[in-house]
């Protein structure tokens, strides 16, 4: 599948338009900024774009009220079908943020209910009683995501719900042409409907991509060959900051063996999960990780173990947000892109994935596994790929059976001599091309 072999890019479309809070109603056309972004994203190696809530919402996208319309403050249903157009010239994939456990207050449904109580065709459209009264006086309770009542939750065991929700669907691949979802909190999501989708979507184009949100348990629930094709995988996500802030690689490279090593017992070997270091909903890696210098080695590892590699908008040159002042400060307004060494970096991980099938589609092994310093290994076929990574101050030669005498190293576009050992400088990674 395409989404395997390209490297994913994340925008929160209504942080990076500087969007107000709560949606004002006033029209923009402030989507049509993603366009500037394109030659920055070729530039990086970017292979396709997913876009965070779009369609009208009462604040943060989350809670939709029209999976129709386009959000007004970011413009109308053209302007984003003239963004999927220009992006689609430029060979980007689109994926965008399939919202369907719940909705917003405002959501059109919903707001039937609230004036016609009983009477209205859409109350079992959610899980209500009119039994009890809600936070916001409503007369009646109805059932929020998490306890969280300005997002609704919706009964996709409704047939006109499901029906509702897929022909929206029908209608964003015809109107905009986009080539995959990402579910929101998948994990909790109805499985019937996961199912329905699934059939829906494989029915409509091939190759359709489905990836779902999972933040623990079992992710082969939803990612099989009858729901997603992907999860989240934040099980390694915390691993990655965590290993580098207690100088322990062992924690990373467990999980990644747990995942995908060799051993029968293998979770999760041949499956192909978002590998990321931060997105809208965590802090970002140059807030968490201890020393700056690890930016690089944290990207490394998500660009060199399975899995499809995606970056965060701004991320790749470093911008910073802590997940305990709020969201909105993971989600800024940046009127253009920057570029930086860091960013250089990330660029050339992401050229070394996007013509590696070592790295697209290889086993995974650790033949060099310390406290500060490992070298994991992807093989496919006779393309082989070793990522280097010393933690540490210090230079540090790591002694294996290297094989051939010579590499390329696509982090730094150089050429390197096995001979006697490799050399790994300080707070370093590598890929290296054995040929």
């Amino acid at each position: 599948m395409w989404a395997f072999e390209r490297v994913f890019y994340q925008f929160y479309p209504l942080g990076l338009t500087g969007a107000p809070y709560e949606n004002d109603g006033v029209l923009t056309h402030n989507i049509l900024k993603v366009k500037d972004w394109i030659p920055h994203l070729k530039k990086l190696g970017i292979g396709a774009v997913y876009f965070s809530p779009i369609f009208e919402s009462d604040t943060h996208g989350y809670n939709t009220r029209d999976y129709k319309k386009i959000d007004t403050r970011l413009g109308t249903n053209a302007d984003f079908a003239e963004v999927c157009s220009a992006l689609h010239d430029a060979d980007i994939k689109i994926v965008i943020d399939g919202v369907f456990n719940h909705v917003g207050r405002g959501f059109w449904a919903f707001r039937d209910v609230q004036e016609k109580k009983w009477d209205s065709p859409y109350r079992d459209w959610f899980h209500l009683s009119f039994d009890g009264n809600s936070n916001y006086n409503d007369g009646f309770w109805y059932e929020g995501w998490e306890g969280n009542f300005d997002l609704v939750k919706l009964n996709l065991q409704n047939p006109d719900v499901r029906g509702h929700l897929l022909d929206c669907v029908r209608s964003w691949i015809d109107e905009y042409d986009i080539d995959g979802l990402r579910l929101d909190v998948a994990y909790m999501v109805d499985r019937g409907f996961l199912s329905e989708l699934r059939g829906t979507c494989d029915g409509i184009k091939q190759d359709f991509f489905l990836v779902g949100e999972m933040l623990h348990g079992d992710y082969k629930v939803i990612m099989n060959e009858g729901m997603c094709h992907s999860v989240t995988n934040y099980e390694c996500y915390k691993g990655i900051h965590s290993a580098l802030n207690s100088g322990n690689l062992f924690e990373i490279v467990h999980s990644l063996k747990r995942q995908f090593g060799p051993e029968e017992w293998t979770l999760y070997k041949g499956a192909h999960m978002f590998s990321f270091v931060d997105n809208h909903d965590v802090s970002r890696i140059a807030s968490i990780l201890n020393k700056k210098e690890h930016i690089a080695l944290a990207y490394g590892i998500a660009f060199g173990m399975p899995g499809i590699p995606i970056v965060y908008y701004g991320s790749e040159w470093g911008i910073t947000g802590d997940k305990k002042d709020g969201d909105p400060g993971l989600r800024p307004a940046i009127d253009e892109p920057q570029w930086n060494e860091l960013t250089d970096k990330v660029a050339n991980m992401a050229a070394a994935f996007s013509s590696s099938r070592a790295l697209q589609y290889g086993d995974f092994s650790a033949p060099v596994l310390e406290n500060l310093h490992c070298i994991m290994e992807r093989r496919c076929g006779d393309d082989r790929m070793l990522i280097a990574i010393n933690c540490e101050d210090n230079d540090w030669t790591a002694h294996m059976d290297f094989g051939a005498g010579r590499a390329h190293e696509l982090v730094s576009g150089t050429e390197v001599d096995f001979g006697g050992g490799l050399s790994v400088p300080g707070n370093t990674v590598m890929f290296l091309q054995p040929y």
